[in-house]
């Protein structure tokens, strides 16, 4: 990797032994094969739908040579969900184990509420040294140091793809001379591992990428690779469809009014959808007008940078002789939509949005090459990182440890994943919803707004183009689905929606100067 200037002061507050209190040998931890204390290194993404990894072959052309060598050597968990779509409720429910509803961060602007512990705070207390290096996007978000990190390199809100502006352990630092956050962040965080290593602490990694985040802007050497590539475009491209089908004011076969069928058009969408498609977060004006063409490539490209930084991790592990005792998990914290049903963006519960890419690597606990089908959800990561440490799941997690899905060890599992998403005042475009997916069908509810509800076999129809929701023979499984939901939100104090203030109350542009 490039050489990057690094501030002295990070030779002082940033990369030297971070401890407590050095208490290793007084606690009893698990060991690796190799006869050394466990690691883990997490590594987040934002924005990285689920399927754009080169070994999917969902985009023929993309290369992401690092994530397909973690699904070789490690485990690929194809069916991984976020339970909110949206970046700070899916970044609370990694960090706290906890349903959005539970947490209380529902959108991402609100502050953390008090009492919430994150899951690092543990692995602190179990004598491991922790460190937090990039995009912390989840209330109280104004860079500065958060629980559970021993050592802290944050920025404020989205930060900056280029000559970033960092917050370590308190104190501000400004990198100039062209320097590119993803490979800092990298560079910054092998070098924490280093001084574990040498000062023989046990550590716990949160590598947290503004990659693949809007405004769109990949490293130079990867800039305009893909320019030239032929999109692939979605199959639900253009559902829902617009115009009035020309149709009989009766049915022939039915003898009823056809008029119900043709208002919604042949796939029954919902109006928000069609509506959304025209705005901002659609492809008919993608971005306020940037082509969606141009920043689906721009993504891809941006997308090679964090590849690359999953690729140092695995080379450094492998250089120290930490890969039999060391987990490394990436995903992303929410899907996005890049043109499916028209739309551009997260939120929905269409598989675009809610799925993640997940891959997981640890040869000295299960072989390589594993594919895990089992659902595996956001609120898992808390249970399954203390796990693999030798630590209880706290009591309010509700999330499940997957090592032993991993392991490929006989073991009871969820059978259906929930979903839901709650209004925010800066993108009316998505209503509030609540949803529920078993491994065949999905069932999609929306709350305040009149419009349809959706349901969908995605065995039959996976792009969910044909909204079954008033077919008859599916009736009673739409019915049991939403008896599940309720039973869900009843089960775990989620009936009542979590508001935040908020500080615009008329802040779209058709009512500017209206404050």
């Amino acid at each position: 990797m490039k050489s990057i200037y690094i501030h002295p002061v990070l030779l002082t507050l940033g990369l030297v032994g971070c401890t407590t209190g050095n208490n290793s040998e007084s606690i009893d931890r698990p060991l690796g094969k190799n006869g050394k204390p466990l690691n883990v290194v997490f590594i987040l993404s934002d924005d990285h739908r689920y399927d754009y990894m080169g070994f999917t072959g969902a985009v023929p052309w993309l290369e992401t040579p690092h994530m397909d060598r973690m699904a070789r050597e490690g485990a690929y968990i194809r069916n991984a969900f976020v339970t909110t779509s949206l970046s700070s409720p899916s970044r609370a429910s990694i960090l706290t184990g906890m349903y959005s509803h539970e947490h209380k961060v529902v959108d991402n602007s609100a502050p953390l509420p008090a009492g919430l512990t994150f899951f690092p705070e543990y692995l602190q207390q179990a004598g491991y040294q922790t460190a937090f290096f990039g995009k912390w996007h989840m209330g109280n978000d104004s860079g500065d140091p958060q629980p559970g990190f021993h050592h802290w390199e944050g920025f404020r809100g989205q930060g900056e793809y280029w000559n970033p502006r960092i917050n370590t352990n308190g104190e501000w630092v400004e990198y100039k001379d062209s320097t590119y956050v993803t490979d800092l962040l990298t560079e910054h965080a092998i070098g924490f591992m280093k001084q574990q290593v040498e000062s023989e602490q046990p550590f716990f990694v949160y590598l947290s990428h503004k990659g693949v985040h809007d405004n769109f802007s990949p490293a130079k050497r990867h800039r305009g690779i893909y320019q030239e590539k032929d999109l692939v475009v979605p199959a639900s491209f253009n559902t829902p469809k617009y115009g009035i089908k020309e149709l009989p004011s009766i049915d022939p076969k039915t003898g009823k009014a056809a008029a119900y069928k043709d208002y919604y058009g042949e796939q029954m969408m919902p109006d928000w959808v069609k509506n959304q498609r025209e705005s901002w977060h659609g492809v008919d004006y993608s971005y306020h007008g940037r082509p969606w063409d141009v920043q689906v490539r721009n993504y891809c490209e941006t997308l090679r940078s964090v590849d690359e930084s999953i690729g140092s991790v695995l080379d450094y592990l492998q250089a120290a002789g930490l890969d039999e005792n060391t987990l490394v998990i990436y995903m992303g914290d929410n899907g996005f939509a890049w043109g499916e049903h028209g739309l551009i963006d997260k939120r929905q519960f269409y598989e675009e949005s809610v799925r993640v890419p997940m891959l997981a690597r640890a040869p000295g606990l299960f072989e390589g090459g594993e594919i895990v089908e089992k659902m595996v959800q956001n609120v898992d990561i808390a249970p399954t990182i203390m796990d693999y440490l030798g630590l209880p799941k706290a009591e309010q997690m509700v999330g499940y440890s997957f090592v032993p899905l991993l392991k490929k060890e006989e073991t009871d599992w969820r059978e259906r994943v929930f979903y839901e998403y709650y209004w925010e005042h800066e993108f009316p475009q998505t209503p509030t919803m609540h949803g529920v997916r078993t491994d065949r069908y999905k069932y999609i509810r929306y709350h305040g707004i009149w419009d349809t509800n959706e349901f969908y076999d995605l065995q039959e129809d996976p792009n969910e183009m044909n909204n079954l929701i008033a077919s008859e023979e599916h009736q009673e499984i739409i019915k049991q689905l939403n008896h599940d939901l309720y039973n869900w939100l009843e089960e775990t104090d989620g009936m009542s929606i979590p508001l935040k203030r908020t500080e615009r109350p008329h802040g779209d542009h058709r009512n500017w100067g209206n404050y």
